[in-house]
């Protein structure tokens, strides 16, 4: 959905989901907190450990961690110390342990949580999901 926030809620708001993912979200807090009422959760990846990547870094501190999935969008959008470089998603526990570090909490804590949101919308009770 980038820089495609708002119109993506507008036609959301419109038919009503039951959720998703906001896949590579780099909206504002408002767009944030829009999606989230709308049962989404949001993806935050490789962007998220930019030091210059501020908003997004931010909003990765601020929101609910019950809001939260973690992305690679690989082969794109690299984390920073991949840039050049084919993303794969063998970065995804650098880009969790960014997550950890912005937030002030363990790795495991955001594993744990992250998880369980990505299994809450990609698999819906009664299916089951697990996170390991």
């Amino acid at each position: 959905i980038r820089k495609a926030q708002d119109t993506v809620l507008k036609h959301l708001r419109r038919i009503k989901p039951i959720g998703g993912i906001a896949h590579a979200f780099n909206g504002s807090l408002q767009q944030a907190h829009a999606f989230i009422d709308l049962g989404f959760k949001l993806g935050f990846g490789g962007v998220m450990t930019h030091p210059r990547a501020q908003n997004i870094r931010r909003l990765a501190q601020m929101l609910p961690l019950e809001s939260i999935v973690l992305e690679t969008d690989a082969p794109d959008l690299s984390p920073h110390w991949a840039i050049g470089q084919r993303n794969s998603p063998a970065q995804l526990p650098a880009i969790a342990q960014t997550l950890a570090d912005l937030r002030g909490i363990t790795l495991d804590e955001v594993i744990t949580q992250t998880g369980q949101n990505a299994c809450a919308v990609l698999y819906p009770p009664p299916q089951q999901c697990s996170t390991l």
